[in-house]
């Protein structure tokens, strides 16, 4: 008998005649909590999707031992009834019902096709305190955030009896305190036994929480790791990236000039109640070739902030101006804000970013369809050699430009979504966790196309969560406190203890 709970053995996987998984091999034993990382592309999500049930038997080449039994899932019900449980990154739960509905949605509780909602509940309150929530049961989740949510799809797994947790990107879309708490629960759901796989770009949290780390490149294992410690990361970078990044940020070529762009004293109210004020008499600026960041915790109004200087998206403006190169701008809707020299790429590229029904094409051209069309007629040839320019300028990697953008990975597609702004010709690019997601070597690519977007004169302002990075990658860092702005730090001066007591209104 092994002590794996889990051996896929010559797993490979096709996509049109390109392999995305070339004869792995993964093993995982039980009672530990094994991490998987590697870029976007590398084939992680597809291995889980194999083992999970998701691609089926027949689909794939490879055998998969579960409890040193061969297995052969047709669907992801054969994997769940045997205790296989996988939680994607988008989350799969249904707003508009209840958390309990949720948390049972097809394995209903009841018999003659009548539910026992007294069981359901009972049910549910056992399953959400074993992860830590105290919410109602009955309530719905769109009425709870995005932390609680993933504690909700934790608890669904729960519910099937899970004996191997696979969790994708778990921690990406939460703050600070959510993901020590997601951290915390699984380990302590591994002192009771239950076998983990993580699926991370979080190299910090990976190392912090992993007893085994398999690092995945180009569809192929390349490297298991099962001792850990400090020289960890940068072994786990070299490997997923196929070479030594011995600096996460690229050296700064643009030269920063005259001051281009200003906000002055600007007032936002909540949309539904004008007493509610959620910024409060901002003030910034940025010179042309300059990364401005803006630093805050979840809820601190930073995303907000931007996207009420974007055509009024959140919130109501209550007073303030917006000048760029001295003369007051009109930002009231977004066609104003693209006209007047303003471009925003959202925190939520797949949801709003991007038609991901769509190719490369549509989507680099959606915001300029203007500059190809004449008399309702849209010069296809000009909108091709535009899209194709970019694609090649910016690294895409992808077939051609036909490709639809939802095949593509997260960097690709965040390239696609920054290709889409650059069109419109922007004096000023306003970025909203542009790396969220993406792996060590596409952020790499994407600090680069910042600098050089910078290097022409453009100002860049860089919304992050990731502290690290607005070091990093900024020339002064802005700090907002409850929809405040509480302080700037000059790029020499700050630190991450000097920016998180301006985060927190300390200073």
């Amino acid at each position: 008998m092994s002590n794996n709970i889990l051996e896929m053995k010559n797993i490979t996987k096709e996509f049109n005649g390109i392999k995305a998984l070339d004869s792995v091999n993964f093993s995982v034993q039980e009672g530990t909590i094994h991490s998987l990382c590697g870029e976007n592309g590398a084939g992680k999500s597809t291995l889980m999707k194999v083992l999970s049930g998701v691609y089926s038997n027949g689909e794939y080449e490879g055998e998969i031992l579960f409890k040193d039994n061969k297995c052969k899932f047709n669907n992801i019900k054969d994997s769940e009834e045997l205790g296989i449980v996988i939680i994607h990154q988008e989350l799969a739960l249904v707003p508009q019902m209840s958390v309990m509905d949720n948390i049972f949605l097809g394995n209903e509780i009841g018999s003659h096709q009548k539910l026992d909602r007294l069981e359901t509940v009972r049910r549910s309150n056992e399953l959400l305190k074993m992860v830590g929530l105290d919410v109602n049961p009955e309530e719905l989740v769109s009425t709870l955030s995005v932390g609680q949510q993933q504690l909700v799809e934790i608890a669904k797994a729960f519910s099937k009896d899970v004996k191997l947790l696979i969790l994708d990107e778990p921690t990406a879309a939460l703050n600070e305190a959510e993901s020590k708490n997601l951290l915390d629960l699984l380990k302590k759901f591994k002192a009771t036994g239950i076998t983990s796989i993580l699926i991370s770009h979080k190299l910090n949290e990976v190392i912090e929480i992993s007893d085994r780390i398999t690092v995945i490149r180009d569809g192929k294992v390349v490297k298991n790791i099962q001792s850990i410690d400090e020289s960890t990361e940068n072994e786990i970078v070299r490997n997923m990236v196929g070479r030594q990044l011995d600096d996460r940020y690229p050296d700064k070529t643009a030269k920063v000039g005259a001051k281009i762009f200003e906000v002055k004293n600007w007032n936002v109210v909540d949309m539904q109640d004008s007493n509610k004020k959620i910024i409060k008499n901002a003030s910034i600026y940025a010179r042309s070739g300059e990364v401005v960041g803006i630093a805050g915790l979840m809820g601190a109004g930073r995303t907000e902030f931007a996207l009420s200087l974007f055509g009024n998206l959140f919130g109501k403006k209550e007073s303030g101006e917006v000048y760029l190169h001295g003369k007051k701008i009109d930002t009231s809707t977004v066609k104003k804000s693209i006209k007047n020299g303003l471009a925003y790429v959202t925190e939520d590229r797949k949801g709003q970013g991007l038609i991901l029904i769509e190719d490369i094409n549509k989507n680099i051209t959606l915001s300029s369809v203007e500059q190809f069309s004449k008399r309702g007629v849209i010069d296809t040839h000009k909108e091709i050699k535009q899209s194709t320019g970019y694609m090649d300028k910016l690294n895409i990697k992808a077939r051609d430009i036909y490709q639809k953008v939802e095949d593509l990975s997260g960097g690709n597609q965040q390239k696609v979504v920054l290709s889409k702004w650059l069109l419109t010709d922007p004096e000023v690019l306003i970025l909203d966790e542009p790396t969220r997601g993406i792996d060590v070597g596409a952020k790499y690519e994407i600090y680069k196309i910042i600098d050089e977007i910078a290097a022409t004169g453009k100002s860049i302002i860089l919304i992050s969560s990731d502290l690290p990075e607005l070091l990093g990658i900024s020339d002064r860092i802005y700090a907002i406190n409850d929809g405040e702005i509480t302080g700037v730090v000059n790029r020499h001066d700050a630190s991450e203890e000097v920016i998180m007591k301006y985060m927190l209104g300390m200073v």
